[in-house]
């Protein structure tokens, strides 16, 4: 919470991505409050405006191009000494005009895995977060049956292009989830599939996977982040107390639930989209909702609040 004495300041910005995906970042300058950073184009709303109001005035002025269609993408809330910032994102992949540096700033159109090249102010962390993940994270495991349906359904999801992937195999001993998951990574090494290890950090680190998905007891036991920001780590949460366990940890992500009743965890009460939107409110992170999820119930999950759905069955 801000302090007494400390401002609210409302901005909204815009996540720019051109055909090509690229996105746009701009530069602030030298003499302004974290002068040299980088940053999504945006500015203050004002009083009576409303956000997408805010965002297009902004991008015209800065940036001389006109938003066709945004969709909101993400809320950021962030203290500094002396002031909140409450950062309303938006996804811009629709305008005209040609982008350039209207007030002198320089701009650059990067990929979206380059952000993490760039310095940015700290309230826009898990923009860049956000802007690299996708909207679907299926989940490969026991569910599909035995180890020959986990290899199909790995390469369909692959084939799928589905670009971030979590192995979960509990039944596997260590011996056989370690062979299995070089597997994948072999078979997916000339794609842009990321796959994400369900199991303890330094396998992922060994085995040179994209990243490693803490179980909630892992996630419960550490103190700090377990691998550096080369890696993905994301984390299984089921109450509020985790998800701000898994941010208090600057974790990339989270996937939260259950959401729906589900068939592998039916003694499970459910969330509910309004208890689920309610916790994802209190906390900075992007949250996949899991659980009972199907890629029919995407819209239904942003409406709520969250990143993207992730899930087993769903996914088969």
């Amino acid at each position: 919470m801000t302090s007494p004495g400390n401002k609210e300041i409302r901005v909204a910005a815009g996540v720019i991505e051109d055909a090509a995906g690229r996105i746009l970042i701009a530069q602030r300058p030298a003499e302004a409050d974290q002068g040299g950073l980088w940053e999504f184009p945006g500015g203050k709303i004002e009083p009576g405006e409303t956000s997408l109001d805010a965002l297009r005035r902004e991008l015209m002025e800065e940036i001389g191009i006109a938003v066709d269609s945004a969709e909101p993408m993400l809320v950021v809330r962030h203290d500094y000494p002396s002031r909140r910032v409450v950062l309303d994102i938006w996804r811009v992949r629709r305008f005209s005009g040609v982008a350039r540096g209207c007030l002198g700033q320089p701009i650059r159109w990067v990929g979206a895995d380059e952000l993490v090249d760039f310095q940015f102010p700290a309230a826009n962390r898990f923009i860049v977060t956000a802007a690299r993940l996708p909207f679907h994270y299926p989940i490969v495991d026991d569910a599909a049956g035995d180890l020959a349906a986990m290899r199909r359904h790995f390469r369909r999801l692959v084939a799928e292009g589905y670009s971030l992937i979590q192995l979960r195999a509990k039944t596997l001993s260590r011996t056989d989830y370690r062979a299995f998951a070089r597997e994948c990574l072999e078979y997916c090494a000339d794609d842009r599939t990321r796959l994400l290890l369900n199991a303890e950090p330094e396998l992922a680190v060994e085995l040179g996977a994209a990243g490693v998905h803490l179980t909630s007891a892992r996630l419960n036991s550490l103190n700090s982040r377990p691998l550096d920001e080369r890696f993905w780590v994301a984390a299984s949460c089921h109450d509020a107390g985790e998800l701000e366990k898994a941010e208090s940890l600057q974790l990339d992500f989270a996937v939260f639930g259950p959401v729906l009743p589900t068939r592998s965890h039916p003694a499970s009460a459910p969330l509910g989209w309004e208890r689920f939107s309610e916790c994802l409110r209190a906390v900075n992170l992007p949250v996949y909702a899991l659980g009972g999820m199907a890629v029919a119930h995407l819209a239904g999950a942003r409406s709520a609040g969250a990143w993207g759905i992730a899930g087993i069955r769903g996914f088969l």
